[in-house]
This record gives C-alpha cells, structure tokens and sequence, in this order.
C-alpha cells in the first residue's frame, strides 16, 4: 500500500513529503522550511500551515521550542495605481 503523501501547505500545495525532505536537508525551523519549500508564502501567509509544520518538526525530533520561530505572518500587499498615491485632492 502506498503511503498517502498529505498536502501540508494548502496554498503552495507542498507535501509532507516535502517537509520531511527539507528536515533530512538540516532545516529545523519554520522559517527554513519556509525558505527551502515556499510552504506558508502563499496567500494565508503561513495561518494554516506553521502550526502542522510545527508539529513535523517534533515528530522528527526537533524538542526545543525557540529553535522553533514562526516568521510573523503579514498582510497581503494589493497593488494600487500610482496616480492614486500621488494625486492631490483639493
């Protein structure tokens, strides 16, 4: 039977596989799996995912809790015009 290879970051569809790849490759916080993978970049900016990367990273053995750092997840930037921004009203 083969084993299901579960979509961990939904916006990025990256895989637990993934995850556990990056692990093995010495990435042992939030952030560098965020760097070598792309999960938690896309638009929920890491709300879904970080918590279940998080819990990754314990099942492989990473215990201590501040090597652990969440990046702080931001806003989506919109694009606006410029001649909004530079325009003077009144």
């Amino acid at each position: 039977m083969d084993k299901i290879n579960e979509i961990i970051c939904r916006c990025e569809e990256i895989t637990r596989e993934e995850i556990e790849e990056a692990i093995a490759d010495g990435r042992t916080t939030v952030s560098g799996i965020k760097r070598h993978t792309r999960a938690g970049m896309g638009a929920c900016q890491g709300r879904t995912c970080s918590k279940m990367i998080m819990r990754i990273l314990q099942q492989k053995g990473v215990r201590n809790m501040k090597d652990m750092d969440i990046d702080t997840p931001r806003t989506p930037i919109v694009p606006v015009k410029v001649e909004s921004i530079t325009s003077e009203e009144g």
